[in-house]
């Protein structure tokens, strides 16, 4: 195991702390920071992290990225931090993304932090690679006082246009609609891209804004080179905590409003909701037939069912599937069974994989991957990255997509309807860089 130097601190204005943590990460060219927001959840490691600067790192496509992947983390034995797009789907399945990317990130991206501090309750927690260990109290005075590198935003007026047309996105929900009345699929997660050519933004004001509109469970920040993703995710997709395993699928969305008793009637109208209740009971299936290949038999079970969790702009209705696993089970192996997740695809799982890839006009990439880390122990901890904006700094090149799941019971318009319902932060954020928000609840 990497040698690794931990020095714990007791902080009085802990959420100052937290701020300028943010503000200094800027100067690194890697960084990844998690964000839980301070939001009330079962599972939980930690309140933030911050990972910085590549000590070793790994980058490639999805060829034979989870067998990399695995020797990557067996070998390092350290925590690692990174993402899985989307796209390494091919390398579970038998499939290709032909479709255009116009944000070239890297398929699989992970890399041991010289730097990592946590946060946990008032407590700061630096884990310093030895051969950094010294600049542990200097960093700390500098996380104190506040100081960080100013920025200049260049900005420049944002035309954000739809990949695909309204008439025809209702067109290709109708043809997914189609394949689930003749039985090939019960259920697909069909996605579209927003996206800003000559895009020029500052990529920590936006995040900081979306976090500070959405605070999500998930919110995070990564930084790779030019790369940069700002999500603000409420979703979990998978953590392994010791031999117990934990997915947190969401399906099912619905408006809030800032009257309170109109607000709390569409959460009990959500909970009561059909067809958003079958959404997330077939989601809930592929989860348990996912776990289901790694788990000690009989050990998969069902701790919360279809509960509607509230969140700023949005309630969502969310699952809790666990199961446990033997010590000898890889993590990796975890992660490439269940892997896309289900909530993000749709099923049976492959059967929708292969129509959605050829209904969307964009290659997914990051967005609808998962982000996260390892730990030392095995263990891990990853998101589903969705309410998120992707950025390109070298190409100027901003996107962010949204998906529905659609069922028999969906109809075109609405799901169209609830997509622009869950761009509407990204849209605002990108809009109004530093504006307050006002209506996006209304």
């Amino acid at each position: 195991m990497t040698q690794r130097t931990i020095r714990t601190f007791s902080i009085d204005k802990i959420a100052d702390f937290k701020q300028h943590l943010f503000a200094w990460s800027q100067q690194f060219e890697t960084i990844v920071w998690l964000d839980s927001n301070n939001y009330k959840q079962t599972y939980s490691s930690f309140d933030c992290a911050l990972a910085v600067e590549e000590f070793t790192a790994i980058k490639t496509d999805y060829q034979h990225a989870f067998e990399k992947l695995k020797e990557y983390q067996t070998i390092t034995n350290d925590y690692i931090f990174g993402y899985i797009s989307y796209d390494v789907k091919n390398d579970v399945e038998q499939m290709c993304s032909n479709n255009l990317d116009e944000l070239g990130f890297a398929d699989l991206y992970f890399f041991q932090p010289q730097k990592l501090i946590f946060i946990k309750g008032i407590e700061v927690e630096f884990h310093y690679l030895k051969m950094v260990d010294d600049e542990i109290d200097t960093d700390f005075e500098k996380i104190k006082q506040g100081l960080q590198p100013k920025t200049e935003t260049s900005k420049s007026d944002l035309e954000i246009k739809l990949r695909i047309p309204e008439e025809q996105y209702l067109k290709k929900v109708t043809k997914v609609i189609e394949h689930i009345k003749r039985g090939d699929i019960y259920e697909a997660n069909f996605c579209q891209e927003f996206y800003v050519e000559n895009a020029t933004i500052d990529p920590f004001e936006v995040y900081d804004h979306l976090n500070a509109i959405s605070t999500p469970p998930f919110g995070t920040f990564l930084k790779l080179d030019a790369h940069y993703l700002l999500s603000a995710s409420p979703e979990r997709y998978l953590k392994k905590e010791g031999k117990k395993v934990i997915s947190q699928p969401i399906k099912g969305t619905a408006k809030r409003v800032t009257n309170k008793m109109d607000d709390e009637k569409i959460a009990t109208d959500l909970s009561r909701d059909e067809k958003e209740r079958a959404e997330n009971v077939m989601i809930v299936d592929l989860v348990r037939n996912d776990l289901s290949k790694t788990a000690n038999i009989g050990s998969v079970k069902v701790e919360e069912l279809c509960k509607v969790h509230s969140f700023k702009q949005v309630h969502q209705m969310i699952s809790t599937v666990v199961s446990e696993v033997g010590e000898k089970m890889h993590p990796i192996e975890i992660l490439r069974s269940t892997f896309p997740m289900g909530s993000m695809t749709g099923a049976p799982k492959v059967s929708a994989m292969k129509i959605i890839e050829d209904l969307e006009e964009t290659k997914r990439g990051v967005y609808s991957g998962a982000v996260g880390y390892f730990t030392p122990e095995n263990d891990f901890d990853f998101n589903v990255v969705i309410r998120s904006i992707l950025y390109n700094e070298e190409k100027k090149y901003v996107s962010y997509s949204v998906g529905g799941a659609i069922t028999a019971k969906s109809t075109p318009e609405k799901e169209y309807e609830e997509c622009l319902l869950k761009a509407k932060a990204m849209k605002f954020v990108l809009m109004n860089a530093k504006a307050p928000l006002l209506e996006i609840c209304e």
